[in-house]
């Protein structure tokens, strides 16, 4: 089952999901779902629209959730979404955190996942590219072994955001610029 949107604001609300972790989670859902329109309808790729955005709405459902033994990010959240009943958005979930596409068990495999993937990784704050997320990342004080999966994965993450991109025929840079353009902004989100 897919939630609805009064399941995510109560999935939002019960898990104390902060405001800008709110914020984030809908402008990642309006770029997978600005990436998945346009491969539609430039390549005829069948996407399963509602599945992306619900998972992009609630991939970090378990930033301020109680971890149990043993639980990283986003395994609370996949748990949560399980057992809330919504097996086939934890599934999706499931295969966004960085380290994923280091890991051929769960790394992002549907073009639904390598959306959610890649949609995450080009937003903080705002829209940004690939390598602006990187810089970011490599500016925190992370411990050695964050900064051994950061190199690993930065270029996977930095193909797949070209082959996207590429496949939808703007520049990374420009996704930002998208943020202001109707196609983009007026997406109805929660």
């Amino acid at each position: 089952m897919i939630p609805s949107e009064v399941h995510i604001q109560k999935l939002w609300d019960d898990y104390r999901l902060p405001p800008y972790k709110r914020s984030h989670c809908l402008l990642v859902a309006r770029v997978a779902l600005w990436f998945a329109h346009q491969l539609m309808i430039k390549r005829g790729l069948s996407i399963n629209l509602e599945l992306l955005q619900v998972a992009a709405l609630v991939h970090d459902i378990d930033k301020m959730a109680p971890k149990r033994k043993g639980e990283h990010h986003p395994d609370t959240g996949v748990r949560i979404l399980r057992e809330s009943g919504f097996g086939e958005v934890a599934d999706l979930v499931r295969t966004h955190p960085l380290h994923a596409i280091l890991d051929p068990t769960i790394a992002p495999k549907t073009i639904e996942q390598k959306l959610l993937y890649l949609s995450d990784k080009m937003v903080k704050h705002s829209i940004i590219t690939v390598d602006e997320r990187f810089t970011l990342w490599r500016k925190e004080k992370l411990p050695f072994d964050a900064v051994a999966i950061l190199d690993a994965a930065y270029p996977k993450v930095k193909a797949l955001e070209k082959k996207l991109c590429s496949m939808v025929g703007v520049k990374p840079h420009d996704i930002a610029k998208l943020a202001n353009t109707s196609d983009l902004s007026t997406m109805k989100l929660l």
